[in-house]
């Protein structure tokens, strides 16, 4: 009993810590890694999780979606791996959200389903492939409005597509405008609801895919409970949720968004990013999130092209 009060006690103190602005820095050797202390430990009937009745109620959803199971069931295994995973956006507070693991029966495509803490899901791979950061910015959260889906059910290539247009319109100066961006892209639909993949629109694909298939992502998801002090971030100040939380059963599927549809800076936006002959390298975009010397990293993909 004492030695987990002095661990509450160790967390508490670190959790101070993390509440202000300046991001807390560990080292593996000579590399810095952010820690993440504020995951609650496992509880006593953890083992006794996988006896609970199975949720219902999402006969909507695709099997292989209902049927994938998360590997960070236990606080440790995911503390180790957000020990060196950064997960929040440079400046931000650490005391926006929590990190917390998942229970035996819980899937991605889940909803909050009388739970009192207000959360989300994430894959892990949205921090350590993806480079996604929390909070998500507020054309992040456009284009999840506007798909109408949660970021769990956006196919990780797609994300990388994302991530890769928003770097290029921050590089070049352009607008980040969600329907500039999904201009590029089709969607297609599908009897159940599965992971909602981006494709490249013919004659318009500017972008590589991250990946020819995307690999180990499925069963690696956590949960991102919202603290008081990241409601503004979250919700807005009606109380509604920035972007959808859960995965929805009706998400977007459109065909094609036409020129007409786009406003003058978007289509600006559009039209630069057409003057580019060649795909540019997605996987090689996005890992400038992560570069020591990003201005360098680009101007060096931009020679290239």
């Amino acid at each position: 009993m004492s030695d987990s009060s002095s661990e509450r006690s160790r967390d508490s103190g670190s959790s101070r810590d993390d509440s202000s602005d300046r991001e807390e820095v560990g080292s593996v050797g000579r590399i810095p890694v952010e820690r993440v202390v504020e995951i609650r430990k496992d509880p006593p009937e953890e083992l006794t999780e996988s006896n609970w009745p199975a949720k219902t109620g999402y006969k909507w959803v695709a099997t292989d979606v209902q049927t994938q199971r998360s590997l960070f069931r236990w606080s440790r295994l995911l503390k180790l791996w957000l020990n060196c995973t950064p997960i929040f956006e440079k400046g931000a507070r650490r005391d926006i959200i929590a990190p917390e693991r998942v229970t035996a029966l819980e899937c991605a495509c889940h909803g909050r389903e009388g739970a009192t803490e207000e959360f989300f899901y994430m894959y892990m791979c949205h921090f350590s492939q993806l480079h996604i950061h929390l909070p998500f910015d507020e054309f992040t959260m456009g284009v999840l409005r506007l798909l109408n889906v949660a970021h769990t059910q956006l196919h990780p290539n797609s994300w990388a597509y994302l991530q890769a247009f928003r770097l290029l319109c921050m590089a070049l100066y352009l607008e980040m405008s969600p329907r500039a961006f999904l201009y590029f892209f089709v969607t297609r639909s599908k009897s159940l609801i599965t992971w909602l993949s981006l494709i490249s629109r013919p004659g318009l694909n500017k972008l590589e895919a991250f990946t020819q298939s995307f690999k180990h992502f499925k069963d690696e998801f956590f949960k991102v409970v919202v603290k008081l002090a990241g409601r503004s971030h979250f919700y807005t100040t009606d109380g509604n949720t920035k972007f959808p939380f859960f995965w929805i059963s009706n998400p977007w599927r459109y065909k094609v968004i036409s020129r007409e549809d786009l406003s003058v800076g978007e289509k600006d936006v559009v039209d630069t990013l057409m003057q580019f002959s060649d795909k540019m390298p997605t996987k090689g975009l996005v890992r400038v999130y992560n570069s020591v010397h990003p201005i360098i990293d680009i101007e060096g993909i931009f020679l290239q092209l």
